[in-house]
């Protein structure tokens, strides 16, 4: 399984909720976290699909946040 880190505009635990059903669906549940402590507010997916980046980008995008490959 792959590891892909993304930084994000996800930036507390109110802003998870927001964005875990749209992450959920995109590359299932218990496969990604968001470490709001880091200041550039990681967002770790654990993938075989390297097609889903895209995928979460959209699918934070449509939560209205943001995210960029690092």
């Amino acid at each position: 399984m792959e590891t892909v880190k993304f930084k994000t505009t996800i930036k507390c635990s109110g802003c998870v909720a927001t964005v875990t059903p749209y992450l959920n669906e995109a590359v299932g549940e218990n496969n990604w976290q968001v470490d709001t402590q880091d200041p550039n507010k990681i967002l770790t997916v654990n993938t075989n699909d390297t097609a889903k980046e895209n995928e979460v980008i959209q699918k934070l995008q449509q939560a209205g946040y943001k995210a960029e490959k690092i």
